[in-house]
């Protein structure tokens, strides 16, 4: 091999007797001589048969033996060919056994095991032999199949390797494209990678480029120079030392057979020396292949003696079934396409057997049902590029039929010739059923091959479609009957070939989670109508998050846990404070109505009255929420709302922002949020957002709207006052009984936007419909002013922050700045959430009358809250914020306040 350790040739006595080669007829007609190379794992013509393309570009088909595409296959073969290969990129990249697993057998005995079942040499229900995996490869590694004959392949070589999984596609989706390439000799040329995480794959070390065979390895290197374009190292520390060169990229083609002439090996060097990266190939068969320079002439000449497509329909004698029945898919539910990228490893990585195990039950049951032996013949076959799972549901369905073959649907056009010594006999023609680049359902034609050869057929076909294909699109229902060339339904075209006929439907899981709602239906999520809010958030609400605030205080500030990873213990409001929540609703509705129908015109101002806006949950969320009513009632527009979570220190969801890129135009987009208090959101959105346009190559406006500016840190706000808006009082019981938001590994996958939890326990204390449809109702009322030229911020609030922690001695001022939380909102929260030192407030703000009642009630929740924790509150000169709150700055669990009373839990 290649680019390899070396190897032990195998003795040629193995090798499949020559007669029965299925290449002999292309071999004898047009000249074309596959040769074996001295020291290859496998012979090559172990590995292929021949067939003529129906394509000018290329007139010859390698139609492999071993990949279970245009042959039906027995499963074990196919996936025992997938193993080795896998192995032998983990000898490459140097990976042993996992878990001090003894080594298994050398890729020399695994490959004799495979030829002598390929030579019939073994039993036919002999298994070849199993290859430990190694380590799994993690984030290090992503591998990558090409579509649509090499994405099972690819899958079977990554979960070896536990790797990343991503393979190409020529299906149409919502995902933006991470980039394409061509496949120069194919019928249909475009490929696009649509990751639903782009940066797993601009940021591995490594990346394993699988394809079922290398003829030049024009498409290989055209996506080497796609990946390495985007090429990103994970970190600064991997980016290597100031000055120094970054770390030199890996690239490994694993293939099944490899024909590459000198010259195009020659082109691989060079292209590796171009870019300063590693590029290597491994292969079960090396070989090379000799055309004659007439090939394409004599392949033209033999399409021109043979009938049209109307060969590749199916047989006339073939009688129809006596039932075709159509199962449910059912255990399994919705499963996540590759095309997306998937983990093989790791706490959410996901094994092919696994989700196949119900399915094959399903499929037996369906079969037994219909009174099918175990020695029956059952055919499983995949679509197109959907052939993982239904390679794996093959697998575990010979448990029950042990004569389970497994092979799948294609779009590649090849011409059918039946006679032994050829690789393609039959074929089954029928209509598309996919939502393909090259068309919708019914413009183009697909093919099974090898189906029906010699006038035998199955007593069973499984069919396991493209998860999501719509029952009516796999029986045309409600079409003529036939394709745009006349070819009959899939379901039609399988009837015609097996006794029977089970389907298995699947569900598709989306790239991203879908935005849960609101409402009366199960599964239901926050206690806003639906159409008022999308929450970008993951439904946590089963998972037991809250913590003591003494503990979590102490595990935030000794670093050994983010503060998004667990949640505060919910506060319940009193009755006292929630009438203090009333009286300020009642004193300041018009105010904040005001600042809401002044924000929200300087959004359609600088958004074109098109805005989509994206609220920071959760003090951004009831802000949202009124400033899509206000729209609504001033304008008649319907504004698109979503709330999602960004947590400072890890930055924004970037699974959220791709969901929302799938429906909107990145220039529609205006984050929202409830007031500024030093600024760290607004920078942490700003710098969020950049990282977002190196990973993506999406640039989204760090523009943040928000109701109440005392920070000055904004261009785009309803008002400069630090003044007490109501849903700042209060925590879930105003902002849809949703908490803080989570970022917690353990609970949220890689595909997955951070979580949340519903409180539906406390809907008896739920104001947040309360709150805005009391601001609403004061909407008649108010006039908003024009927008005009905004004002540039001046971060004012950011200096008052940095001198107030050097005032009150917190520490080293860049994490001191941490523990300042300024105004009335961030005051409260400390309140809430955090372990409080002390509060500072302006004097004149704590001024009371002959009675001891407030002058000004906008802190007397801060004041109520303060007495209630046992937390000093302290008149300070020259504040810009109406009050700050302190978190304590050397806490451990028992500290107390400065008051020398002990904290206690809310």
């Amino acid at each position: 091999m290649t680019d390899t350790a070396e190897v032990t040739p195998l003795d040629r006595d193995v090798t499949p007797p020559e007669r029965e080669w299925p290449g002999t007829v292309v071999r004898d007609r047009l000249g074309i001589i596959l040769t074996t190379a001295p020291g290859s794992l496998l012979p090559v013509d172990a590995l292929v048969g021949l067939a003529v393309r129906r394509n000018p570009k290329r007139a010859q088909l390698l139609v492999s033996r071993v990949l279970a595409k245009h042959v039906p296959t027995p499963p074990a073969v196919a996936l025992g060919a997938a193993r080795l290969l896998g192995a032998a990129v983990a000898r490459e990249l140097g990976l042993g056994p996992a878990g001090g697993a003894a080594p298994g057998p050398p890729l020399e005995e695994a490959a004799r095991a495979l030829l002598a079942r390929l030579a019939g040499d073994a039993p036919s229900d002999a298994q070849p032999l199993r290859l430990p995996a190694p380590p799994a490869g993690g984030e290090q590694i992503a591998t990558l199949g090409y579509a649509e004959t090499a994405t099972g392949l690819g899958h079977a070589v990554a979960e070896h390797l536990g790797s990343y999984y991503l393979h190409s596609t020529r299906l149409s989706t919502p995902v933006r494209p991470f980039g394409g390439f061509e496949e120069e000799h194919s019928h249909a040329t475009g490929h696009t990678l649509v990751p639903g995480d782009p940066t797993r794959l601009a940021r591995a070390a490594t990346v394993v480029l699988v394809d079922d065979e290398l003829s030049t390895g024009r498409t290989v290197l055209n996506t080497v120079r796609e990946l390495h374009a985007a090429w990103r190292p994970r970190t600064t520390h991997d980016a290597g030392p100031s000055g120094a060169a970054p770390p030199r990229r890996r690239y490994v083609v694993a293939t099944l057979v490899d024909l590459r002439g000198a010259e195009d090996r020659a082109e691989f060097e060079r292209l590796a020396g171009e870019l300063g990266c590693g590029l290597t190939v491994v292969a079960l068969g090396e070989g090379s292949v000799s055309l004659p320079a007439d090939v394409l002439a004599r392949a033209a000449h033999w399409l021109a003696e043979s009938p049209g497509p109307d060969l590749a329909r199916p047989r006339a004698d073939l009688t129809r079934p006596q039932g075709h029945l159509a199962h449910p898919w059912g255990d399994l539910g919705a499963v996540r396409s590759a095309r997306f990228g998937v983990d093989t490893a790791g706490p959410h990585g996901v094994r092919l057997a696994d989700l196949a195990a119900p399915a094959a039950r399903a499929a037996a049951a369906a079969l037994a049902g219909k009174g099918l032996p175990r020695t029956a013949r059952v055919l499983v076959l995949g679509a197109e590029e959907h052939l993982a799972l239904p390679l794996a549901v093959a697998d575990a369905l010979t448990a029950d039929f042990p004569g389970t073959l497994f092979s799948s649907t294609t779009r590649s056009p090849v011409h059918v010739h039946d006679e032994p010594g050829y690789a393609v006999r039959s074929a089954l023609t029928f209509s598309s059923h996919d939502h393909a680049l090259d068309g919708a359902p019914g413009t183009g034609r697909r093919h099974a091959y090898n189906v029906v050869t010699a006038g035998e057929r199955f007593d069973a076909i499984v069919y396991v479609p493209e998860p999501g294909t719509a029952p009516e699109d796999l029986s045309m229902a409600g079409l003529p009957g036939t394709g745009a060339h006349g070819e009959p339904s899939v379901t039609e075209a399988l009837a015609r070939a097996a006794g029977t006929v089970v389907v298995l439907h699947l569900g598709a899981e989306p790239a991203y989670p879908e935005p849960l709602r609101g409402g009366t239906h199960p599964g239901a999520f926050g206690s806003y109508p639906p159409e008022d809010v999308g929450w970008l958030l993951k439904d946590l609400s089963g998972a037991r998050l809250e913590a003591p605030a003494h503990e979590r205080e102490a595990a935030i500030q000794s670093g050994r846990a983010s503060y998004a990873e667990s949640l505060p213990q919910e506060y319940e409001p009193s009755p006292e404070y929630q009438a203090l929540f009333r009286e300020a609703l009642a004193a300041s509705g018009a105010r904040i109505a005001q600042a809401v129908a002044d924000v929200t015109e300087q959004v359609l101002a600088l958004r074109g009255r098109e805005p989509v806006l994206v609220s920071l949950a959760r003090a951004g969320t009831p802000v949202g929420v009124l400033m899509r009513r206000w729209a609504a009632h001033a304008h008649g527009l319907d504004v698109p709302h979503y709330t999602m979570s960004i947590v400072r220190g890890l930055g924004i969801d970037a699974n959220a922002l791709r969901w929302l890129l799938t429906r909107h135009r990145p220039e529609q987009i205006m984050f929202v949020d409830g007031w500024t208090g030093k600024g760290a959101i607004t920078r942490e959105l700003a710098a969020a957002l950049e990282d977002f346009a190196n990973s993506d190559g999406v640039r989204l406006s760090p523009e943040l709207a928000v109701l109440a500016d005392p920070g000055q840190c904004v261009r785009v706000s309803g008002t400069r006052d630090d003044f007490l808006i109501p849903s700042a009082c209060l925590n879930s019981t105003v902002s849809g009984l949703v908490s803080r938001t989570v970022f917690n590994r353990a609970l949220i996958g890689p595909h997955e936007t951070h979580g949340a939890k519903f409180y539906r326990e406390l809907a008896p204390r739920d104001v947040s419909n309360e709150f805005v449809d009391a601001v609403a109702a004061r909407f008649p009322d108010i006039r908003p002013g024009l927008p005009g030229p905004l004002t540039a911020p001046t971060w004012a609030g950011w200096a008052a922050v940095e001198r107030i922690a050097a005032e009150q001695g917190l520490g080293p001022l860049r994490s001191a700045v941490n523990l300042v939380k300024p105004g009335v909102g961030e005051t409260t929260r400390v309140l809430l959430r955090r372990v409080p030192w002390k509060v500072l407030a302006r004097p004149e703000l704590l001024a009371t009358d002959d009675a001891g009642r407030l002058l000004c009630g906008d802190l007397a929740h801060v004041l109520l809250l303060a007495a209630q924790r046992g937390v000093p509150v302290e008149p300070a000169e020259g504040l810009p914020y109406s009050c700050v709150g302190l978190i304590h700055p050397r806490f451990t669990p028992g500290a107390t306040g400065a008051d020398g009373k002990a904290v206690a839990d809310v």
